[in-house]
Parts: C-alpha cells; structure tokens; sequence
C-alpha cells in the first residue's frame, strides 16, 4: 500500500468536487518502451488505479476519465479489439475492488455500438455499486461531447412532439438538464497528460467553466502524486465565474 496522498492547500482553498481526465500517452509510452500498442494502454490501468486512490484519499467527490472517444473507433482495427477487451477485462478485475472501497462506478457515452456481452458487464458493474456513497468514478467510453449535446437536443425535440415543451421553454438550464452528468457538479478540474492541450471533443457542455492543467507526463507515468501537483496548481487560481476579484472577496467574507 503505497502511502496515503496529502497536501498543503493555501488557506481558503478546497480540492475541486470534479476532476476530469484526458487520458494520453499511452502508445507513445509503448513506443518509448519498444512494446506494442496494448502495453501502453495495459500500464494506464496502473495509473487509473493511483488516481482513483489519491481522489478518495483527499476527498474528490467526482473523477470522470475519458477512456475512449466515438473518434477512437478510426484506430487500427486491432488495436480497437485490444481496448475492448481490456476494458471488459478491467470491469471484471477492478469492480469488486471499487466496491470494497465504497466507490461508484458509472459509464457514460453511447453504449449501443458495444458488443451485448460488454454492455451487460457495464450494467452488472454500475448495478453492483449503484448504492455507494464515496467517490463516483465515471468512465467516458464511446463518448463524444457533440454527440453528448446532440442527444440533449434530441430529447428536447421529443419533448416538444410529446407537448411537454415548447420552443420558448429552452434555455441554457434546461438543456444542461439533459446532458451526460447533469446530476453532478461539473468539473472543477480538466487534466490532460502528454503535453497536448486540447480538449478533444471531452464533455464540452460541462466544462465550460473548468480550470485546465496540462502535464507533459505521458498517462502511464501519471500517478496520484502527479494528481497531487495539479491539484496543487488548481488550488492558486483564482475562480470567479465572471465576478471581479472584489465580488469574489465579498462573497467569501
């Protein structure tokens, strides 16, 4: 057991609600290690495991980790196999361990185009943890925020062929409602790791208002120290969600 996560925040300061995470590096990580692309993504299970244990050590009440995008399906054919198959071996190894610590598990993204035996392994995961109350860990799989905000759209339209709205009732509040993690404060925190700084299509409706932090480390390498460090860096911005520093000051007085 590797030792328990802590920091030192400056006074008035919190660890964000919300961390989200773009997951990068994987295959460059293999490259690097002259191992093939799977490898990578196998040591990126390794450092999901330290993050989600830093996020619980500190009291992180949210992690959402985009783990594959309704772009990735482009990848190499093999190479798509190779991720399903982690991941439906991920669900079977690490949901019972994440259900000793109390952790919710929850997958969002458009889960139809996975095969039938995955999907009940996702609905035998989320149910098994349905009723936990420590962190909730979200994993963002066949996702894609577009698509995200196209099917809020659509359930809008229905709304409206059903008489339950009209054109004039839309707003921004009511078409947050309907999008993936509505139910959840947004994220305070977006984390990308290898070096990129884009968001690539990630809960774009959520994280309007999110503080990013990029880190050239590649995801293998990331661990809950280096959350440590960007949580660290989060903890000194100033967030004023388009208040002057002077309102912000007053409201925390």
């Amino acid at each position: 057991m590797s030792e328990k996560l802590q920091l030192s925040l400056p006074v008035g300061k919190s660890v964000p609600r919300h961390i989200a995470i773009i997951m990068d590096g994987n295959n460059r990580w293999a490259k690097k290690h002259g191992k093939g692309s799977l490898a990578g993504h196998r040591a990126g299970v390794e450092s999901v495991r330290s993050v989600v244990q830093g996020c619980a050590e500190l009291g992180v009440e949210v992690l959402t980790l985009f783990a594959f995008s309704s772009e990735n399906w482009q990848r190499p054919p093999l190479e798509v196999k190779g991720l399903m198959e982690l991941f439906a071996l991920a669900l079977d190894r690490e949901v019972k361990k994440l259900h000793k610590h109390n952790i919710r598990l929850r997958v969002i993204g458009d889960k139809s185009r996975f095969s039938t035996s995955l999907q009940k392994k996702i609905d035998k995961a989320e149910l098994l943890t349905a009723a936990n109350t420590g962190l909730i860990v979200n994993v963002a799989a066949n996702y894609g925020g577009r698509w995200d905000i196209v099917q809020a759209a659509k359930r809008f339209a229905q709304g409206c062929v059903d008489g339950q709205f009209t054109p004039e009732h839309l707003d921004a509040e009511l078409l947050g409602s309907m999008v993936c993690l509505s139910d959840l404060p947004p994220p305070d925190l977006c984390i990308r790791t290898a070096g990129e700084q884009r968001i690539s299509n990630f809960l774009i409706w959520q994280m309007a208002y999110s503080e990013y932090f990029f880190s050239d480390l590649l995801w293998p390498d990331f661990d809950k120290n280096a959350l440590g460090a960007a949580i660290q860096s989060y903890a000194t911005r100033e967030r004023r969600f388009g208040k002057t520093s002077e309102q912000i000051e007053a409201d925390n007085a």
